[in-house]
């Protein structure tokens, strides 16, 4: 697979015409080596000069290239606020406060989109009054624009120095009566998870659905390898167990993970096995997971748990063997090497025997960043989302125990059951034993909990106002 390689070189618009031919040549050489190279400016890049160029440049070569529009960051920002700036509008960018056109920018038809350093921004709002806007004018002031840190504050023009308080970079300003909605319309900001940064202590593989999953709630996921999936020592177990799927030594598989399902497909993979190798045998999910990663090799499983998605649900639906309907009575559990004993027992109290397989071993990853532990103990975090009890040991063994004010969401029971062995107070566990679930309920908490300190910062400002009106009587 080609590497890819993001953002080489971001332009500026006054870039020099020799930086574009350079620009252009680097481009083609990555190119040329396999790579994927994806060329990243604000806005349209045929908007550019020198973006032009570099694609004349690109163009003259065998190597293909794609063009994908954009948007400025003005208009881009101003849409992220939930302003809606109508077909009638003025982007400016003000590179320099004292000779800018503030005349024309005040008698500008319709909304008024200016991009400006926080520095210059109270200029800015002082010069707009001065050649005739009125200081009740609604704006909207947005820094970090369209990003997960994008922070917007609305008032009116002869304040905005005060609405910009505290922010830093370049500011998109918004000026006019659109501005004034963007209250009801405030749909990225708004989102359950915004600017919350949550830790997702998984395996290098399986961050990724994960971190997907709590961006589309505004979350800023934090990936942190606790978990390190390698092979077993030695293949002779497994060799033994894909060799009795084919020559029908089980009546069922049971898999209790996607990376006992992956470690399953790859020995086939190696053995020149497809998913015919499972015929005549049943399969078991402990979760639907888990089910997904088997239907990718193209089968359906028989059982899945019809209530809490685990060991305990899957033994509730679990068949006990029957000398009569069952031929065989032996099932293949391949599993991590550190797996509980649960399963195990159970499937053998409902009279089968099992082949307990070490399909993979996951071992601790190497400690984080300095700075990553340092905000695991000081509450840099809003919360932190365990998907198995290993994760809990882990995360714990090589960076320490989250601060008490850190939401702990746990994907189910017993990774909740560790979580508490480890004095750790869970907050958040879906009915569904699933990643989409965990990410999904850590959000309807993050909106139930904001809702509740509304309502209590509400009470507590009518006790406030009626003890303030006793005193006057």
């Amino acid at each position: 697979m080609p590497q890819a390689i993001v953002g080489l070189a971001p332009v500026a618009a006054t870039a020099p015409s020799s930086a574009a031919a350079d620009t252009a040549k680097t481009l083609v050489t990555e190119a040329k080596n396999g790579a994927s190279v994806v060329r990243v400016l604000a806005g349209d890049p045929f908007t550019d000069d020198d973006a032009v160029k570099e694609a004349l440049a690109i163009g003259k070569t065998a190597v293909p290239f794609e063009v994908v529009p954009g948007i400025p960051l003005g208009e881009g920002t101003a849409s992220y606020a939930g302003v809606p700036i109508g077909g009638l509008y003025t982007a400016a960018t003000i590179d320099d406060v004292h000779n800018a056109d503030y005349d024309a920018l005040s008698h500008a038809p319709g909304t008024l989109v200016i991009t400006v350093d926080a520095h210059d921004v109270q200029t800015v709002g002082e010069q707009l009054v001065v050649n005739g806007m009125k200081p009740e004018t609604p704006v909207t002031v947005s820094c970090n624009g369209t990003t997960t840190a994008q922070q917007t504050v609305g008032g009116q023009l002869g304040d905005l120095e005060f609405i910009a308080v505290g922010m830093t970079g370049p500011l998109v300003v918004t000026v006019g009566k659109a501005a004034a909605n963007r209250e009801k319309l405030a749909w990225w900001e708004s989102r359950a998870l915004y600017g919350w940064k949550v830790l997702v202590p998984r395996t290098k593989e399986q961050a990724g659905a994960m971190s997907d999953r709590l961006r589309s709630h505004g979350a800023v996921p934090v990936e942190v390898p606790t978990i390190a999936v390698e092979p077993p020592r030695t293949p002779t177990q497994m060799e033994r167990a894909i060799k009795g799927l084919v020559t029908g030594r089980y009546e069922w598989i049971v898999f209790t993970s996607t990376n006992a399902v992956r470690a399953v497909r790859e020995k086939f993979e190696e053995f020149g096995l497809d998913a015919r190798a499972f015929a005549g045998v049943k399969i078991a999910c402990v979760g639907e997971a888990t089910a997904e990663a088997v239907r990718a090799f193209g089968i359906n499983p028989e059982l899945l748990p019809s209530g809490e998605q685990s060991s305990e649900g899957l033994l509730a639906d679990f068949p006990p063997y029957d000398s009569v309907l069952d031929p065989i009575d032996r099932v293949l559990l391949p599993r991590a090497d550190i797996a509980t004993e649960t399963l195990a027992a159970g499937l053998r109290q409902l009279g089968w025997e099992i082949d307990d397989v070490t399909a993979y071993r996951t071992v601790r990853a190497a400690p984080p960043a300095a700075e990553i532990r340092d905000a695991i103990k000081s509450g840099g975090f809003q919360a932190v989302c365990f998907t198995s009890s290993s994760t809990v040991r882990n995360l714990v063994g090589i960076a320490g125990k989250p601060h008490a004010r850190t939401v702990v969401a746990c994907i189910g029971p017993q990774t909740a059951a560790t979580a508490i062995e480890f004095g750790l107070r869970v907050d958040v566990q879906p009915e569904s034993a699933t990643v989409p679930a965990l990410v999904d309920a850590l959000a309807t908490f993050a909106v139930e909990r904001a809702a509740a300190e509304k309502e209590k910062a509400a009470a507590a400002a009518a006790k406030k106002a009626a003890r303030s009106s006793s005193r006057r009587r």
